[in-house]
């Protein structure tokens, strides 16, 4: 099965979510003349890193720009993935809010590891469920930024079935590095696409990566950005996932017998 991905590789105005959604309704519009299946949006792409006022951006997930990109989706008839704050039982969250072509939510994941670096812990609440959305392309995976340090998140939603995992990021440019290489690791050691987006540009005096990229189940890049904005689409085919997996059938050489993700590592020394 083919699906056309673009990201949005854009900068925002830090704490200036009316000027940032133009520009991501004029992204959306590209994005689906472009025949774009989906589309994605940058970490936190409204607000930016503004957790101090959180308050004052976080939403339900029926309301303010959570409803604003239902909307696009419905319109354009494209599935959209973004992340916003969003406001539940008194606390905020990192949501990662994945829209069906008719405008509803088809899975939410609230972003379950808090950067420290930024504070989050102070200002948001830790998710606490690993989420893949059930859509027509099949099982796909969601995850902010962060997640890409921790590789038992994608594994988990490897062995769940997940062949297309999606990112959206603010990752700055001090360590672009890492995010290229964590990247490519992630993709290769599940054997499944992984299509991450980032923003670009300055936040609040940091400058933000870009290096928007989608990869194959080798590692390949489809496509890759640099620093510029642009809305970046590409094509990929999920039949590569069951090529590379009986090419190298890495899932079914494990040896849970000996290791599990629970940290309880049947070690010995010597």
């Amino acid at each position: 099965m083919k699906i056309v991905i673009s990201l949005l590789q854009l900068a925002f105005e830090f704490g200036k979510p009316e000027w940032n959604y133009q520009k991501v309704k004029a992204s959306i519009e590209e994005a689906r003349a472009r025949g774009s299946d989906i589309a994605l949006i940058p970490e936190l792409w409204a607000s930016g890193y503004d957790l101090a006022n959180g308050e004052k951006y976080a939403t339900r997930i029926d309301e303010g720009y959570f409803a604003k990109v239902g909307h696009l989706a419905r319109h354009h008839r494209i599935m959209i993935g973004c992340s916003l704050l969003e406001r539940l039982d008194g606390r905020f969250y990192n949501t990662f809010a994945l829209f069906g072509k008719d405008g509803e939510i088809v899975s939410l994941y609230r972003k379950i590891h808090l950067f420290r670096l930024l504070r989050e812990e102070k200002y948001l609440t830790a998710g606490d469920a690993l989420v893949f959305a059930d859509t027509e392309f099949g099982k796909v995976g969601l995850s902010i930024c962060y997640d890409l340090r921790f590789p038992e998140l994608y594994r988990l939603l490897a062995l769940d079935g997940v062949n297309l995992m999606l990112n959206v990021a603010e990752w700055p440019a001090s360590r672009i590095q890492h995010w290229d290489v964590l990247l490519k690791a992630r993709a290769i050691e599940n054997q499944y696409f992984i299509a991450a987006v980032n923003k670009t540009g300055n936040s609040n005096g940091v400058e933000i990566g870009g290096h928007s990229v989608i990869l194959d189940p080798w590692g390949n890049e489809i496509v890759a950005a640099g620093e510029e904005e642009t809305v970046l689409t590409g094509e990929i085919d999920l039949d590569d996932v069951k090529k590379a997996r009986r090419w190298i059938p890495v899932f079914d050489d494990r040896r849970s017998d000996v290791y599990d993700l629970n940290n309880e590592t049947k070690g010995k020394n010597g």
